[in-house]
């Protein structure tokens, strides 16, 4: 990840080195404060010494006024923090650390491959505006996404809808940050949505264009707490229609049998996953800060292992699914898309909760933190114990070579990695189906009740077979979903219902494994480059609990597609996101595996 800095006012030179001794630039000295409420990650405030829970330049003063203390000197106690090389002294070089901690940054901002801690910085210093950094984004989807680009072979086809309200919304962040300082680690940061989020500023089709005009009057639950935190709603990305598989193909604002697919920025003769494909692939070519996705059986994370991006399935039950297109809601979960661990931490802050219109998000009572930022320690690994079962890492030769690599760079950083034996179970766990056939007619229909735009006139699944108006070639999955009965569904959904009654065993069974090996993760490939590892993608949705996937490295000459992305999954008890995305964010420190698509860089 790149680090944001700290522009030099006054400097000594150390080793033939600049290091910043006290003060910023004047764009920085006159930016709005950060007030204490925004949780940050600990590199940003673990040395803060005048008590407000981040790193200012009133910290770094005290530093500088502190230069040439010892730890035999009186005030020692106050300032030993500052102490980052632990020599016993303070120096210049322990100053020129905690000037990286400032997010205040008065240089040049480039907008690839940049963190919301890179955006924030540039923004409290007034180096650009969330309205510059919008119009860029939106300069960029102009660009490249309905393109065939120099050197790919068809366009990206990653964003459905564009937000007219983006630019003013963009200005309503620069006028709070003016008047308030940073409010929220997501002020002013431009989102894109899965099309399936409902948005009362975008239509919400659900890759079909049997409902190009879903104008909800409300919006997501999930919306709703993004854009309290400030977040700028720019776009709807593309999906597979209604969320249903992996390749991402969509009808929306197409001609009747008309589809497209999207693509992989990496190559564009690849897919881009799905079901939240769009997400992935606008994401990994930075026409977003962040996207959000949703998964049922995989469609976060395999289009975030394909796009080399971190992906979250939160616990089912953390995040609210209402004003959510469903799929199966025994499995349905939405989470964040990114491109590092931080902004994937900072993004889930913004929408768990409570909410009754989604009953299941009572189970998280008592059991979220303030903020996941706070798991993010690059000293997270020290002392964890990690497991893996060896039939899940499959045959594939690169995927077998990064997984080892993983594992070796996991040890390094002081993590125990074991191998399992699962017990008996564990391979009905693996092989439960996915909800989609005996719940999408049910769950349908309750959206369709409660959230469906009036201007819609496809009502009912029937409705929607009759407009011709959808990906025709899975006319007869529809159609099978459209004859399955109530009976069946309850047979299946129901409270005694055989799905219902095996996620649940599911669930006991591998939070006793992860118990009686006193696991705190268990690790396998999501998948292998532009396919799937066998039945990986079926665990966390089969136990409702949580995973988090980062990438883990790229396949070589010699092996399945070379230069493909293939990810880690981290995957832990009800509730423990927070563990997993520290594990993950020390991985993601000690690797840096992400590249950055050649194909989608900056506009000329």
């Amino acid at each position: 990840m790149k680090k944001t800095t700290l522009r030099i006012v006054a400097a000594v030179s150390v080793a033939g080195s600049t290091i910043v001794a006290a003060g910023m630039a004047s764009g920085a000295a006159t930016a709005a404060p950060v007030p204490a409420s925004v949780s940050l990650p600990p590199y940003y405030s673990e040395l803060d010494v005048t008590g407000d829970e981040m790193v200012t330049t009133a910290d770094l003063s005290v530093a500088a006024d502190s230069l040439g203390l010892t730890e035999e000197s009186p005030d020692w106690s106050r300032v030993a923090v500052l102490d980052t090389d632990a020599d016993g002294e303070l120096t210049v070089l322990d100053l020129a650390d905690l000037s990286r901690r400032i997010i205040y940054d008065d240089g040049p901002f480039e907008l690839v491959e940049a963190s919301v801690i890179d955006m924030q910085a540039a923004m409290n210093a007034g180096v650009v505006t969330s309205e510059s950094i919008t119009q860029e984004y939106l300069d960029r989807i102009a660009a490249y996404d309905r393109t065939v680009v120099a050197g790919g072979s068809r366009p990206l086809n990653s964003i459905i809808t564009v937000n007219e309200q983006a630019l003013a919304s963009a200005a309503a962040a620069d006028e709070i940050r003016a008047s308030q300082g940073m409010t929220s680690m997501l002020l002013g940061v431009p989102i894109a949505l899965k099309d399936n989020y409902d948005t009362v500023d975008m239509v919400t089709t659900g890759g079909c264009a049997c409902w190009n005009e879903n104008q909800t009057a409300t919006d997501a639950s999930m919306v709703t707490g993004l854009r309290s935190d400030g977040a700028v709603i720019l776009a709807k990305a593309s999906l597979d229609e209604f969320a249903y598989g992996f390749v991402s193909e969509f009808s929306s604002f197409q001609d009747p049998g008309a589809t497209s697919l999207v693509a992989s920025p990496y190559d564009t003769t690849k897919t881009a996953g799905g079901s939240s494909g769009g997400t992935g692939a606008a994401i990994s070519a930075n026409l977003a800060a962040i996207g959000f996705g949703t998964d049922t059986g995989g469609s976060i994370r395999v289009p975030s292992s394909y796009n080399q991006l971190v992906g979250v399935r939160p616990t089912v039950g953390l995040a609210s699914r209402d004003g959510i297109i469903p799929l199966a809601l025994s499995q349905d979960t939405g989470g964040p898309m990114a491109r590092s661990v931080i902004d994937a931490a900072v993004a889930l802050d913004a929408v768990v909760g409570v909410d009754d219109a989604d009953p299941v998000t009572s189970r998280q009572q008592g059991l979220v933190p303030d903020s996941y930022t706070s798991f993010l320690d690059p000293d997270a690994l020290q002392g964890a114990r990690i497991g893996y079962v060896t039939s899940m890492v499959g045959t594939n030769a690169g995927t077998v070579r990064l997984f080892s690599e993983a594992t070796a760079a996991l040890t390094a950083q002081g993590a125990t990695v074991v191998t399992v034996t699962p017990p008996s179970g564990f391979a009905a766990v693996l092989n439960e189906g996915s909800g989609s056939t005996n719940e999408f007619l049910h769950d349908l229909d309750e959206y369709i009740a409660t959230h469906l735009g009036p201007e819609v006139e496809a009502r009912t699944l029937t409705d929607i077979l009759a407009t011709n108006s959808f990906v025709t070639s899975r006319r007869s999955i529809y159609e099978a979903r459209n004859a399955v009965t109530d009976a069946t569904y309850q047979a299946w959904a129901g409270e005694t219902g055989s799905h219902t009654v095996q996620l649940a065993a599911g669930k006991t069974l591998v939070t006793q494994m992860m118990e009686d090996l006193d696991l705190d993760a268990i690790i396998y490939p999501s998948t292998n480059a532009y396919g799937t590892q066998g039945t990986n993608m079926r665990l966390s949705p089969n136990t409702g609990m949580p995973s988090v996937t980062v990438p883990m490295g790229q396949t070589v000459a010699g092996e399945t597609l070379p230069g493909s992305g293939v990810n880690l999954e981290f995957l832990g008890r009800d509730f423990d996101e927070g563990t997993l995305l520290g594990l993950a964010y020390a991985f993601e420190q000690t690797t840096d595996a992400r590249t950055s698509p050649s194909l989608y860089g900056p506009l000329p």
